[in-house]
C-alpha cells in the first residue's frame, strides 16, 4: 500500500473515532412522551371546547330564530358528545403510542 492510502485510511478512522466520542444529544423526557398532567389538560380542553362550540351554535340559532333555548340545550348535548368522542380518540392515540413503544423495547431486548 502506498502512503497516500494509509493516510486516507487513518483520516477516515480518526473521523469515525471523533464521531463516536461526541456526546449524543439526549431528548428531554417531556419531548418524547406526554406527562399525565399534559394528557389530562388536553382532554379537559377538548371537552370544554366541544361544550363551548355547542353553546355558541345553540345560542346563535336561538337568537337568529327567536326561539326558546331549545337549540341551546340541544347543541350543548351535541357539543358534549363531540367532546367525549374527541377525548376517546385522543386516549386511543396515546394508548397506541405507548403500546408501540413497549413493543419496540421488547424487540430491542431480544
Amino acid at each position: 500500500m502506498s502512503n497516500r492510502e494509509d493516510a486516507d485510511r487513518l483520516k477516515a478512522l480518526e473521523a469515525k473515532i471523533a464521531a463516536l466520542k461526541e456526546p449524543t444529544e439526549e431528548k428531554h423526557h417531556s419531548e418524547e412522551h406526554y406527562s399525565q398532567a399534559q394528557l389530562a389538560w388536553r382532554m379537559v380542553v377538548e371537552l370544554v371546547a366541544g361544550l363551548g362550540i355547542g353553546f355558541g351554535i345553540g345560542y346563535g340559532l336561538d337568537t337568529l330564530l327567536g326561539t326558546t333555548p331549545i337549540f341551546l340545550v340541544l347543541f350543548i348535548f351535541f357539543g358534549l358528545a363531540a367532546g367525549v368522542l374527541t377525548m376517546m380518540r385522543s386516549a386511543k392515540e396515546v394508548q397506541r403510542k405507548q403500546l408501540d413503544a413497549a413493543e419496540q423495547e421488547d424487540d430491542a431486548r431480544g
